[in-house]
C-alpha cells in the first residue's frame, strides 16, 4: 500500500474533451473581443473535425491577437497544442487547427465570401453570440 502512494503522481492532468477545448477558446475570443462567434458540431458531418468555431475580428492586429491568444489559453489552461497555424492576419483569415476543433477567425468581408456557415448548413449550432 505504501508503495503504490510513492509512485503516485502529486499532479495529474486532466485530459480535455473537445468540446470543453471549444468553451476554453469561446472564453478566449471573447476576451479579445472576438465578434460573431459560432460553434458548429460537425461530428455527424465530418470525419477531420468534430467543431468549427467561427468568429470575427475587426482588423488584422484583432485577428492576430485572437489566433495567439486562443494558442496560448489552449496551452496554458488545456495543456493543448495547436496542430497548425496557417493563414495571414492582413488575408483576413487565420485558421488554427487543435485536431478536433478547428477554429476560424476571419474579417467580415472574407467570412461572408467563405461562408462556412452555409457550406456547413446541416451541422448543428451549439452557440452563436454577437
Amino acid at each position: 500500500m505504501l508503495e503504490s502512494a510513492i509512485f503516485q503522481p502529486k499532479w495529474r492532468y486532466k485530459i480535455l474533451d473537445s468540446l470543453e477545448l471549444a468553451h476554453i477558446l469561446v472564453d478566449s475570443i471573447v476576451e479579445k473581443k472576438g465578434a460573431d462567434i459560432t460553434l458548429l458540431d460537425l461530428r455527424e458531418q465530418s470525419i477531420f473535425a468534430d467543431y468549427f468555431l467561427i468568429c470575427s475580428g475587426d482588423n488584422d492586429r484583432q485577428i492576430k491577437a485572437i489566433a495567439q491568444s486562443i494558442a496560448y489559453d489552449a496551452k496554458h489552461n488545456g495543456r493543448i497544442y495547436p496542430v497548425t497555424m496557417e493563414g495571414q492576419p492582413e488575408t483576413g483569415w487565420v485558421l488554427v487547427d487543435f485536431g478536433d476543433v478547428i477554429v476560424h477567425v476571419f474579417m467580415p468581408e472574407q467570412r461572408e465570401y467563405y461562408d462556412l456557415e452555409g457550406l456547413w448548413d446541416e451541422a448543428r449550432v451549439l452557440l452563436q453570440m454577437q
